[in-house]
């Protein structure tokens, strides 16, 4: 997929302030400062268009981005904040919780994983419950540009094994660097491919 045009286009506090769900919509998630703002601006080409900061828990709201004019990016809150008050963190469970569940153009959630470390429990149990509630999903593993080739190759095996325990099978499986933009064009591709696919079936989110 050729990226012509990204744009934001608002934040939102709650999910019925979203946009009109006229478009596909593709979402993304992940622990804080697992690398999800840098990871869009690298497939978008724009290195500004989702905000990056050094304090994780930066994206507090849900963020939407209109791509190509035909679907939408959205920028999700991370979940797990270890600096936050517990009602703070909270209120940002249940808007995430509340937009996953509510949202009937959401067409996939891409669940970003840190691929420098070991299995985190608060990432197994997420992806866990967006199994239980039917959530179409895919896991993007971050960083991959940190550590040497096969230690990545093992660390995304140990995540595999481990979800093997609960899955038969396993959601697409990517593996990303934004510093050196790798993985985010099979992204896109698959974006693009699932969005042709509801166009040919002229699949209207509005009728829902």
């Amino acid at each position: 997929m050729v990226i012509k045009t990204a744009e934001f286009v608002k934040s939102s506090g709650k999910w019925q302030e979203c946009p009109e769900p006229t478009m596909p919509e593709y979402a993304f998630i992940g622990r804080s400062n697992v690398g999800k703002s840098s990871l869009i601006n690298a497939m978008m080409n724009h290195k500004d268009l989702a905000k990056t900061s050094g304090t994780p828990g930066k994206t507090q709201l849900i963020n939407h981005f209109l791509v190509n004019e035909n679907w939408y990016l959205t920028d999700l809150p991370g979940y797990g904040y270890a600096k936050v008050s517990k009602s703070i963190r909270k209120d940002f469970e249940k808007l995430i919780t509340n937009y996953i569940l509510n949202r009937r153009n959401l067409v996939n959630l891409f669940v970003l994983v840190d691929s420098r470390h070991t299995p985190q429990k608060i990432d197994l149990e997420f992806i866990q419950w967006c199994g239980e509630s039917g959530i179409p999903f895919s896991i993007v593993f971050t960083k991959a540009d940190k550590l040497k080739p096969n230690v990545t190759i093992q660390n995304v095996e140990n995540y595999k094994n481990e979800l093997h325990k609960t899955w038969d099978d396993l959601p697409e499986l990517y593996v990303t660097s934004a510093e050196k933009k790798t993985g985010g064009d099979e992204i896109l591709n698959f974006i693009q491919i699932t969005n042709e696919f509801l166009k040919n079936n002229s699949v209207n989110f509005e009728d829902e």
